[in-house]
């Protein structure tokens, strides 16, 4: 009886250290990047965050920044968003969650609060998010479009130029993919054609014109299947993996050789890339064979190339076998 005790016991023991283990170890599954913050999803579906919460953006319930991983929600997130001082996430019912600054009204809570806690914004049906550094966008299940925020250039689509502290539909239905910039948005429909919305100062909305827009415009006609924006220059890709680029080019961000920007929709690689990110002032895409690779801005090294000059060509930064290499543009 006593053995059998002790068995039991042992076993008990064993499982609870394997929990423990286990949940110490959850993989990371997505990641968002702010301004000056950090967020990402564990594949248990907590939500950690840290950096700069000035403005409460790590929802921590705090306004302390923090230099290690802080657990901000337990469970059941599925998605992130992260921008100059918000953030936002979904939860498995659909829920929209915001925290954060909200000078903008760019949390659609219906007010001008910071908050540094979670605070629901939509119950339910959302399905996809995208956090500009002062608007907010967000998909519903039936494939609408909606947006809240800053509104100065009409980055929100909605023919003003007023902010809005509500969501707001811009979109009726067959929106499938979203992206915010800083003063412009970006979104897909599900035949394929990009569209565009906002400041166009530098020609980052494609339609030929330096004119802003308070209206969605339709830029590419079909075939694009991902899209990146961020300060003012907008990246997309087609279905035959060819990466397009337009917008301000200082830097040589978009890639195509030169420092002159480009308000139309010029190609940059002509096959194989699968996934794009634009960040202040330089881009990254990754190709099929899993290299990835950059250009722009590298002051402070963001290239990753060992160097800090920046490059107006795609480098090759990772291989894509295990080693870790830097080798010129084939381009």
């Amino acid at each position: 009886m006593k053995t059998e005790r002790k068995l039991i016991q042992i076993c008990l023991l064993c499982a609870v250290v394997l929990q423990a283990v286990t949940s110490a170890a959850q993989p990371v599954t997505k990641v968002a990047a702010g301004e000056y913050h950090s967020l990402f999803l564990k594949s248990d579906g907590s939500l950690w965050g840290m950096g700069v919460n000035w403005f409460g953006e790590l929802g921590d319930g705090t306004y302390n920044k923090t230099n290690r991983p802080k657990q901000i929600v337990a469970s059941n997130v599925t998605a992130i968003a992260a921008a100059a001082f918000h953030s936002l996430f979904l939860k498995s019912g659909g829920s929209l969650w915001a925290m954060g600054r909200i000078y903008s009204g760019q949390l659609g809570d219906g007010t001008y609060n910071k908050t540094n806690r979670p605070k629901q914004i939509v119950a339910g049906n959302v399905t996809a998010i995208a956090a500009g550094d002062f608007n907010s966008l967000f998909l519903k299940s039936d494939g609408s479009l909606w947006a809240m925020g800053d509104n100065a250039s009409g980055q929100l689509g909605d023919g003003t130029y007023n902010k809005t502290n509500r969501p707001e539909q811009i979109v009726a239905s067959n929106v499938t993919a979203i992206a915010a910039g800083d003063l412009h948005n970006l979104f897909l429909k599900s035949d394929g054609s990009l569209w565009a919305m906002g400041n166009n100062d530098y020609g980052q909305l494609g339609d030929g014109s330096y004119n802003r827009t308070n209206r969605p415009e339709q830029i590419v006609v079909s075939n694009v299947t991902a899209i990146a924006a961020r300060k003012f220059h907008s990246l997309f890709l087609k279905s035959d993996g060819s990466l397009w680029a337009m917008g301000y080019n200082y830097y040589g961000q978009l890639g195509d050789g030169t420092t002159n920007n480009i308000n139309r929709p010029e190609q940059i690689v002509a096959s194989g890339v699968t996934a794009i990110a634009a960040g202040y002032s330089h881009s990254l895409f990754l190709k099929s064979d899993g290299s990835l690779w950059a250009m722009g801005y590298n002051y402070y090294g963001q290239l990753g190339d060992g160097t800090t000059n920046n490059i107006n060509r795609p480098e090759q930064i990772v291989a894509s076998s295990p080693a870790t290499i830097k080798s010129p543009s084939s381009f």
